[in-house]
C-alpha cells in the first residue's frame, strides 16, 4: 500500500504537467516523467513514464543531492548532461520537501523541450559538440523561498524562439513539482515522520529482496553479445557496442569493455544515460510488482570505461546518446541474456527512436520534435507488436489533428509498414510509415538508427528490416541535416523487429 501510494503521487504529478504544458511535445507526446526520491536522494518511487528519464534520474539523484545545501521553497533547475542530465532537451527540476523544518524527501520531473536553443530547429542537430545543441543549464535554483528568480528564467527564454510556449512548459513543471511536494508532505504527516521512515526502508527492502532472487534465478556465468550503431554522422560507421553480462552469486557486472570510444557525432551517452538502459532490462526481469526505487537497482554493477562511447567526456556532443545508444544498449545487454534465458528474451525490437526535428528561425518561428514508433521484437511464444514505441522511449505520436493544428506541416500518409516485421514462427511486429509534407520551408534534423544494421532475430528467426528515410523519394542518410523548401515532401520508414523461430514451424493466427 506504502508503495502504491508513493507511485500515485508521481503519476498525479504527471498528469497536471501533461494537462497545463504548453507544447505539443510534452502536453500531448507525453514526454516527462515524474519521480519521488528520499531525504537522501535514493529513489522512492516513479510513475509508469520514460525509462531513460527515470533510470538516469535514479542514478544521479544521491549525489546532486548530497553537494548542496537545501531550503524549504527551493527548486533546482539543470539539463547539463555531464552534472545530472541526459541530454539538453531534457529540462529537470528537482524540489525538496519539508516538514516541521525537517527534510523529508525530493520530488522531480523531467521534460523534453522541442526548443532549447540549438542554431537547429527541434534542438536535435547532427552535433560534435555539446555547445551546439544549445542551452547549458548547471544545477541553478529557480525558485528560492518559494520565489521564482524571474531573472534567471528571463536569462534562459532569451535564447529559445518561442518564449511564452517555454515559459507555459517550464511552469507547468514547477506546477507538478508543487504538487508532489504537497502530497509527499501530507502522507509523511498522516503517518508520522517516524512511521514514514520505516515504512520507506521496509519498502527498499522488500524491494531488494526480489531483485536478489530474480538475478539468482539467472544462470550463473559469462555472456558477451556485439551490436553496431550504423554511424555517427561524421564518417564513423559500425560503432561496435561490446557487453560481457557476469553473473555470480552476490550479483551481476555488466562490462562495457570493447566498446567504441567517444566518437566525433552526438551518440556518445553519459553515464547516467548507460546504466538508465541497463536497469532497465533487468527491470523487465523482475516480477511486476517489484516497486520502482533504490532497492530495485541493488546487485547490479556496471563497468563502463570512462571516454567511451557509453560513459563519454565532456564536452562531448550527446543528443543521440540519450535516445539513439541507449537503445542499442539495451539490444546488447538482451542479446547476452538471450543466451542463458532463451525463454524470457524476446527478438531485437525497432531499435531506434527515429528522431525527427524540425523548424525555422527568425519571424514567425517554430520548433517541432517527435519520436516514431516502430516494430517490436517477437518472443518464444508470440508475435511482436507493430508500431510501438519500445524499450527506452514510452511516449505517444503526435497526433495527425495536433501537428496540423500547430504547425506548418501536413501528413500525407500514416500506417502501419507491412511485412517490415523479421519472419518466424513467431513474426516481428512491423513498423510505421509517415509522410509528411511542408507547407513552408524549414530545416530539418534527422537522428535514426536501424537504417543499414537491422534488428536481430533469433532462433533461426529473421532480421527485421531496416528502417528508410526519403525526401521527395529520394533516400537520405540516416543522420543528416537538410533545407526543405514548401511542397516538398519527407517520408520515415521505420523498423521492423526480429523473428523468432523458423518460419517453417510458423503457426496460424
Amino acid at each position: 500500500m506504502f508503495s502504491s501510494r508513493i507511485s500515485a503521487i508521481c503519476e498525479e504529478m504527471g498528469a497536471l504537467l501533461g494537462r497545463v504544458a504548453f507544447s505539443p511535445n510534452i502536453r500531448d507526446r507525453l514526454d516527462y516523467s515524474c519521480a519521488l526520491f528520499n531525504r537522501h536522494g535514493e529513489l522512492l518511487g516513479q510513475a509508469t513514464h520514460i525509462p531513460v528519464h527515470l533510470g538516469s534520474m535514479a542514478f544521479t539523484m544521491t549525489e546532486l543531492v548530497n553537494t548542496r545545501q537545501w531550503h524549504d521553497g527551493d527548486m533546482l533547475i539543470l539539463n547539463d548532461p555531464f552534472r545530472g542530465g541526459t541530454h539538453l532537451p531534457d529540462v529537470t527540476l528537482v524540489a525538496p520537501v519539508f516538514s516541521g523544518g525537517e527534510r523529508v524527501g525530493f520530488c522531480a520531473n523531467r521534460a523534453h523541450h522541442a526548443d532549447i536553443g540549438s542554431d537547429a530547429p527541434g534542438s536535435m542537430p547532427v552535433s560534435r559538440t555539446l555547445a551546439e545543441e544549445g542551452l547549458i543549464i548547471p544545477p541553478t535554483l529557480l525558485l528560492q523561498g518559494g520565489r521564482l528568480d524571474e531573472t534567471c528564467l528571463q536569462s534562459m527564454l532569451r535564447k529559445l524562439t518561442s518564449p511564452d510556449t517555454s515559459r507555459g512548459d517550464f511552469n507547468a513543471q514547477v506546477a507538478a513539482n508543487l504538487l508532489g511536494s504537497k502530497r509527499l508532505r501530507a502522507l509523511a504527516e498522516a503517518t508520522g515522520l517516524q512511521e514514514f521512515e520505516v515504512q520507506q526502508c521496509r519498502l527498499q527492502s522488500w524491494a531488494e529482496t526480489l531483485v536478489r532472487q530474480s538475478l539468482a534465478a539467472i544462470p550463473g556465468g559469462r555472456y558477451t553479445f556485439e551490436d553496431r550503431l550504423d554511424d555517427d554522422g561524421h564518417g564513423q560507421t559500425d560503432i561496435p557496442v561490446k557487453v560481457a553480462v557476469t553473473v555470480q552469486k552476490d550479483g551481476v557486472n555488466v562490462d562495457f569493455t570493447g566498446t567504441a570510444p567517444q566518437v566525433t557525432g552526438n551518440l556518445n551517452c553519459p553515464m547516467p544515460v548507460t546504466a538508465a538502459a541497463v536497469f532497465y532490462v533487468f527491470r523487465c526481469l523482475m516480477p511486476a510488482h517489484t516497486p520502482a526505487c533504490h532497492g530495485a537497482m541493488q546487485g547490479i554493477s556496471i563497468n563502463a570505461p570512462v571516454g567511451s562511447l557509453v560513459n563519454a567526456r565532456f564536452p562531448a556532443a550527446v543528443a543521440a546518446g540519450n535516445v539513439e545508444t541507449s537503445s542499442r544498449i539495451v539490444d546488447a545487454v538482451c542479446g547476452a541474456l538471450v543466451q542463458t534465458l532463451p525463454d524470457r528474451v524476446p527478438a531485437a525490437s525497432q531499435g531506434s527512436m527515429n528522431n525527427l526535428a524540425m523548424g525555422r528561425r527568425g519571424g514567425r518561428g517554430w520548433d517541432y520534435y517527435e519520436t516514431l514508433a516502430g516494430g517490436m521484437g517477437a518472443s518464444h511464444d508470440s508475435h511482436g507488436r507493430s508500431a510501438r514505441h519500445s524499450h527506452m522511449t514510452n511516449t505517444l505520436n503526435t497526433p495527425v489533428e495536433v501537428l496540423e493544428l500547430n504547425y506548418p506541416l501536413r501528413i500525407l500518409r500514416y500506417g502501419i509498414r507491412k511485412g517490415s516485421g523479421g519472419k518466424g514462427k513467431f513474426r516481428g511486429g512491423d513498423g510505421v510509415v509517415r509522410v509528411y509534407q511542408f507547407l513552408e520551408d524549414a530545416e530539418v534534423s534527422l537522428l535514426t538508427e536501424r537504417r543499414r544494421h537491422p534488428p536481430w532475430g533469433l532462433a533461426g528467426g529473421g532480421n527485421g528490416k531496416c528502417g528508410r528515410n526519403e525526401l521527395d523519394n529520394r533516400e537520405i542518410p540516416g543522420k543528416t541535416g537538410i533545407k526543405a523548401v514548401a511542397g516538398q515532401t519527407l517520408s520515415i520508414w521505420t523498423p521492423g523487429g526480429g523473428g523468432y523461430g523458423r518460419e517453417t514451424d510458423e503457426p496460424q493466427d
